[in-house]
């Protein structure tokens, strides 16, 4: 099991919270530990050129067409709702206003 880990931003200096939840699903997918607060991190990439990233195999205009949702009920609410991902047995799927609560946004 994963414990919350404070982490200091590259960009702004700053501390945040690398929680346990997002730890076990940077584990799952095979990232690293971010390196830049949320803030930081949506600048950046807002910041970005149209198309997506400028390097590497991603973005160049590439229109990859509409995201696959998947049908899932809310964890919290018991809300019929959709996700972009495969939801996993075990693991908790939020409605965006539960997901939005649970963040603490």
């Amino acid at each position: 099991m994963y414990t919350d880990k404070i982490l200091v931003c590259s960009d702004c200096a700053q501390e945040f919270v690398f929680t346990a939840s997002e730890q076990d699903f940077y584990a799952q997918r095979g990232f690293t530990e971010p390196k830049r607060c949320a803030p930081c991190r949506s600048a950046r990439k807002s910041a970005r050129p149209e198309g997506g990233a400028s390097h590497g195999g991603f973005g160049g205009g590439y229109d990859r067409g509409p995201r696959e949702m998947f049908a899932a009920t809310c964890s919290r609410c018991g809300k019929s709702t959709e996700v972009p991902f495969q939801p996993t047995n075990g693991k908790p799927v939020y409605c965006g206003d539960c997901f939005r609560s649970v963040r603490g946004n």
